[in-house]
């Protein structure tokens, strides 16, 4: 059960430009940040996210503090909660708010067996807020995480001691500051990457290390068909030795990541403002890429995108995009 690759220097990068945008999410520094972790991680028990984030919204407009939770009244707490079921999360979360604000200035423990005492609280919750709230080395262990983890080392879920795995590899794991950041990035690449089923596969930071895939890649190489495509790619650049890049496309193959402007051959743009420089070839999943590179010099681009140095590491790019800024260094 051992991993040889460093998890968070891997994951977390990814994290941080891929991240979604949740109301829960604010600055550490913020004063709300606290509570709303407590009170997202209550409502999450057994609920999707898309399905928390309107009740989340109009309980804080509702109840914006720890303090005013601690005040209001149970009928107004359940109003607030009604439809999201499962009600006793919310009498535990109402009678944990008067604990804290009562016993502990309003703070929540540091320490786990404190966090474990108070009212619906267990042990993914309490591991959830000790690296959320206090940024300790530890991770809460939910599906997400789970399929995650088995995916990596090629084992089957029920046959993992998953706290005998963190012990393991802990430094592997571990091996960051921002332990809060990688709680989060491991669930959020669960959630939106590693998925339980057509997981994406080729869109994946840690596929080079995840033993699920390349065995798998190794099985279905030798019968699989290829499709070409073929695609333009159009590349601003300017004197700084910047390009330019936007996080969506309208392609399946690499949705949602950084990149430059892609069309498709038959979409004929106008190609007398942008210059050709070279016939690029790649595979992709099952896709032989025909493409021809573009370029342009200009000091204004669209508003979806955004400059980065060229010669800047890049973790947080995939290797397609790194392959085209390596192709474009050399116009300078």
């Amino acid at each position: 059960m051992h991993i040889n690759f460093n998890l968070s220097k891997k994951i977390i990068p990814w994290y941080e430009i891929n991240k979604r945008d949740l109301p829960w999410r604010v600055s550490k520094y913020s004063k709300e940040h606290d509570y709303y972790r407590l009170l997202s991680e209550f409502m999450l028990q057994q609920t999707q996210v898309k399905t928390v984030i309107p009740y989340f919204k109009q309980f804080i407009k509702s109840v914006p503090t720890l303090k005013s939770l601690s005040k209001t009244n149970i009928k107004k707490v359940m109003k607030l909660w009604e439809g999201l079921g499962y009600y006793r999360r919310a009498k535990n979360l109402l009678q944990t708010s008067k604990i804290l604000q009562n016993q502990n200035n309003g703070r929540l423990p540091d320490n786990h067996k404190d966090l474990m005492k108070l009212p619906g609280i267990g042990e993914y919750t309490a591991n959830a807020l000790l690296a959320l709230v206090y940024n300790k080395a530890v991770l809460a262990i939910d599906g997400n995480v789970k399929r995650v983890i088995a995916r990596i080392i090629k084992r089957k879920e029920d046959q993992i001691n998953f706290n005998k795995f963190l012990e393991i590899n802990h430094a592997k794991i571990f091996n960051t500051k921002k332990k809060s950041t990688l709680v989060e990035a491991m669930m959020e690449f669960g959630a939106t990457v590693c998925t339980p089923q057509q997981p994406r596969c080729f869109n994946c930071c840690l596929k080079k290390n995840c033993k699920s895939y390349n065995l798998e890649k190794k099985s279905t190489n030798a019968k699989k068909k290829y499709h070409k495509k073929q695609y333009d790619i159009l590349c601003y650049i300017n004197l700084k030795k910047q390009i330019a890049l936007k996080k969506n496309n309208n392609l399946g193959f690499l949705h949602n990541n950084l990149l430059p402007i892609i069309k498709s051959r038959n979409l004929n743009f106008k190609k007398n403002s942008w210059s050709f420089f070279k016939n690029y070839k790649k595979m992709i999943s099952n896709k032989k890429l025909d493409i021809n590179l573009y370029y342009k010099f200009s000091s204004k681009i669209p508003k979806d995108m955004r400059w980065f140095n060229l010669n800047e590491s890049k973790t947080f790019v995939p290797t397609f995009t790194k392959n085209i800024i390596n192709e474009v260094k050399t116009l300078y």
